[in-house]
């Protein structure tokens, strides 16, 4: 073990208040980038920083500032740039937390939010300000954000902004600033274009602090990889879902319209999630994130551009919906789980051909990815019975179930415990699982005789999975076990049935009502 790893936050050179809020967030010991810049830093110099998302890049810039900074005098004091709205927020909550016991004013501004709002609060007196560069540029011009007393400036996540053209804005905002600043620039990559940035506007002497790609994949993070046929994907997604039981999980996709698509599938089978990407609103974003960071949203799904602006603790699984390009993409990914010391899950679903790939990011980022086997019902069940077998036990330990007695013992009567608690075991794991799963094989082979029915009720209908299966098991006299795929989309759904329950389905269930609205059922057209 080197020294830089013995270091603790004590020796790094912060003061008193700065140290007591790293104490109070259980923070021991530092980084390698934290251990590495927050000396350069205090002791006045320019840096360059290389080093991935996830590795504290927040408190390594925001310590040594905040040690630094003059006691508040109502004067921005720090200018901090982020590419995205998102992780302007995230940043500053990260720097109110570390400037706990400083009286310090710090503000996030960006476009989207009411600028009259951002305008009444620069007035009152800000002491560090974190926004994105085209609203730091609106108030600049407006007048309302005054640079003179500006000491400190940051570029966060500077590949990012260059690579959304915010280039002009950078050098707009820079040219406001005084020479004798301290600028620290922060990237996780540095293209040809972060260094004449440099070059341009940071000091001769400017210390560059790189951390060497073998430390970005976090050693607490558990790498698995699935081989799936690209037609059995989504199911074998809902699989491991079902038996993992993620509590906090980001999904990557490609492409947002694949977030669309894959938030669709999700959400009428019961999974709690929602998406994020670059085509929405921004107060629907900003909603989506505090959900998610509110714990009130189990799966997040998101591109890799909006994930830059996610930053959010706890997160127990990430899960590559779709393989990333390149290793660095697949390391940011992973990197928002495990962290804190914690551990953390890391799931890649891969076909056949890009087997290849998974090699590759193993050698490049010098670590060893497992593959698993797509879980089977037999898996499933056992998943699921363990986790109703703990809440049955927490009922009974907290006498919780007093009031039923009466209708317990009737029922106990009538048909004998064990069957009774069989029957309600069985109520609750209908539940619990929202996907009409195919015949149990190791391979998920969907079944092949299927035909494909169209239903003409849908999301706006307000029917969810459960309710086309009860009314068909009701109307078609069906077991909900024969039942296949089903698709809800906004005015129609689809479900594939075997052949043999078609004329049953058709000839009783096809014009009874379903949430009080009359359900037609055909034989859908051959899709391509």
């Amino acid at each position: 073990m080197n020294k830089i790893e013995k270091l603790k936050f004590e020796e790094l050179g912060l003061n008193e208040s700065v140290l007591q809020a790293i104490q109070d967030l259980k923070f021991e010991y530092p980084s390698d980038i934290q251990s590495k810049a927050i000396p350069v830093v205090l002791e006045g110099f320019d840096i360059i920083g290389q080093a991935q998302t996830g590795t504290g890049k927040t408190l390594a810039f925001g310590a040594p500032i905040l040690s630094l900074m003059e006691k508040s005098n109502g004067k921005v004091q720090a200018i901090i740039m982020s590419p995205t709205r998102e992780l302007a927020v995230q940043v500053a909550e990260e720097l109110s937390r570390i400037a706990k016991h400083e009286r310090v004013k710090i503000l996030p501004i960006y476009g989207g939010q009411s600028i009259d709002r951002q305008i009444s609060a620069l007035k009152r007196g800000v002491d560090i300000v974190v926004g994105t560069p085209g609203r730091l540029l609106d108030h600049i011009r407006k007048g309302t954000l005054k640079l003179a007393n500006a000491k400190f400036l940051v570029l966060d996540e500077a590949d990012e902004m260059l690579n959304m053209g915010f280039i002009e804005d950078i050098e707009s905002i820079i040219s406001n600033l005084s020479e004798d600043r301290q600028t620290l620039l922060f990237s996780a990559t540095m293209p040809r274009a972060i260094k004449i940035l440099s070059k341009k506007y940071m000091h001769p002497e400017t210390k560059i602090i790189a951390i060497e790609k073998k430390s970005l994949t976090v050693s607490k993070i558990k790498q698995y990889y699935y081989e799936v046929n690209p037609k059995n994907k989504f199911e074998s997604l809902c699989r491991i879902l079902d038996v993992d039981a993620p509590k906090t999980c980001i999904l990557f996709c490609k492409t947002k319209k694949g977030v669309d698509e894959l938030v669709d599938a999700l959400q009428p089978r019961g999974y709690t999630v929602e998406g994020m990407h670059g085509d929405m609103k921004q107060s629907q974003r900003m909603n989506t994130l505090k959900k998610f960071k509110d714990g009130n949203l189990n799966y997040l799904i998101a591109t890799d551009v909006a994930a830059r602006g996610i930053d959010v603790e706890n997160v127990t699984h990430v899960i590559n919906y779709d393989l990333p390009q390149d290793s660095e993409s697949y390391i940011h990914r992973i990197g928002r789980t495990g962290r804190a010391g914690k551990e953390g899950t890391a799931y890649s679903l891969i076909t056949r051909r890009e087997a290849s790939a998974i090699r590759q990011i193993e050698r490049d980022t010098k670590s060893i990815i497992t593959k698993k086997t797509v879980p089977t019902i037999t898996d499933i069940f056992a998943a699921k019975s363990e986790t109703i077998l703990d809440s049955i036990k927490l009922v009974l330990e907290e006498n919780l179930y007093e009031n039923f007695l009466p209708l317990g013992k009737n029922l106990i009567k009538e048909f004998g415990a064990e069957d009774v608690a069989a029957s309600l075991i069985k109520i609750i794991f209908d539940k619990e699982v929202n996907y009409n799963y195919s015949d149990d094989t190791t391979t998920t082979t969907l079944v092949t005789d299927n035909v494909r029915l169209f239903l003409s009720i849908g999301r706006m209908d307000e029917v969810m999975t459960k309710d086309i299966i009860s009314f068909l098991c009701e109307t078609a006299n069906i077991n909900k076990n024969e039942l296949g795929r089903i698709d809800i989309l906004d005015k129609f759904s689809f479900l594939d049935v075997p052949s043999n329950l078609v004329d049953a389905i058709l000839n009783n269930s096809s014009g009874k009502k379903l949430n009080s609205r009359k359900v037609n059922i055909e034989v859908a057209k051959s899709r391509r």
